[in-house]
């Protein structure tokens, strides 16, 4: 009997039909079909470098590494010297996240994971993953960039988890079948398209209003944020795709992803952990606040 609701002929590829029970075999996950697996655990045995600071990251300069190169290097902008890194590169690409020292940090195997070797207790080594994690905890441990005030926390706080519910949407949906499918969708690009706009729009409002996304302070939001919608703001993320949204109509988001793409800090940790480009425009990995010499940043 002939699906009416949903024709087999009308699917894409035309014909396709999900089975009663989905396997790995055949599945297409286009450019990143190497890296995607439905298991979890480690693939091989690879110990993580350790170098000579309390703080060690493991990450690329994805927007949600870039969340945390940005944080660390704002620490520093601001003489927080306790703040000094490690930031090793992770090359998603050739499967670094599956190797055994990683999983133990990232059970996840997602990019960034960080271990502090200096934790204020003075204890045990702390583990941390999740982007959002790491910038509370960085945040709270050196008492910057994350209010006191219960208020202020709160809308932090707020705006922090909101872009980590939301930028999955932008990512893993629009990002994914605008630029990286093997296959452009109409219905996956629209549906994707308009949430990402609706997001945007969101933001805009709240900019219209505040200076920053949580109010009149820079903090660990604007940081989160930032990477996923001040670079699509400035289109500066998927090929054209600012074009595409007509981003340059959200002009509270301009003007905010502008002025925070202005500060040295950012303008340094975006470029931390990042594999390629321009000569003297990345740094795959940081070690000294000497390393950033002679680029052009």
């Amino acid at each position: 009997m002939s699906d009416t609701k949903f024709p087999p002929e009308n699917n894409l590829p035309a014909g396709y039909q999900p089975p009663k029970v989905w396997t790995w075999e055949g599945a297409n996950g286009g450019q990143f079909a190497s890296i995607n697996r439905p298991i979890a655990g480690p693939t091989h045995d690879k110990d993580l470098p350790v170098g000579k600071h309390g703080l060690q990251l493991y990450s690329l300069a994805t927007p949600n590494g870039q969340k945390v190169t940005i944080l660390l290097e704002e620490l520093l902008e601001a003489g927080i010297k306790d703040a000094d890194y490690d930031a090793w590169l992770i090359t998603i690409g050739k499967g670094d996240q599956f190797g055994s020292g990683f999983v133990d940090v990232n059970p996840n195997s997602k990019i960034p994971a960080l271990m502090d070797h200096k934790p204020k207790d003075g204890g045990e080594p702390v583990r941390l993953f999740e982007s959002g994690s790491i910038l509370v905890y960085l945040a709270e441990k050196f008492g910057a960039f994350l209010p006191t005030d219960a208020r202020a926390r709160a809308e932090v706080m707020n705006w922090l988890f909101w872009q980590m519910g939301s930028a999955p949407f932008v990512g893993g949906g629009f990002g994914h079948f605008y630029a990286y499918a093997p296959m452009k969708i109409e219905y996956a690009i629209n549906r994707y398209a308009m949430e990402t706009k609706r997001q945007m729009d969101v933001l805009n409002r709240q900019l219209a209003d505040n200076a920053y996304v949580a109010g009149s302070e820079y903090s660990i939001a604007d940081m989160a944020i930032w990477p996923w919608y001040g670079r699509l703001a400035l289109d500066q993320s998927y090929p054209d795709a600012g074009t595409f949204l007509a981003t340059h109509e959200y002009a509270h988001v301009v003007r905010w992803a502008k002025e925070i793409a202005s500060r040295p800090g950012v303008k340094r940790g975006i470029v931390v952990n990042k594999a390629s480009g321009d000569p003297g425009t990345f740094l795959a990995e940081r070690h000294d606040a000497s390393d950033f010499n002679g680029l052009t940043i």
